[in-house]
């Protein structure tokens, strides 16, 4: 089961960098916001997107 796609809280819908992602059956998925469903999917870990989100905090 995938969730639906989810947008950073940090988008402000003004064209800059941003990124969506959801939760499948196995693992995360993350993608480009601009592009939408013509974008790449780039799955990982949960574990894996725990410390993805913690290095983009910094």
């Amino acid at each position: 089961m995938k969730t639906q796609w989810r947008k950073s809280s940090r988008s402000q819908g003004n064209g800059g960098a941003c990124v969506e992602a959801r939760r499948s059956d196995v693992n995360q998925q993350i993608r480009d916001s601009k592009l939408g469903n013509a974008s790449p999917v780039f799955s990982m870990t949960v574990e894996d997107f725990g410390c993805l989100l913690r290095a983009a905090r910094r």
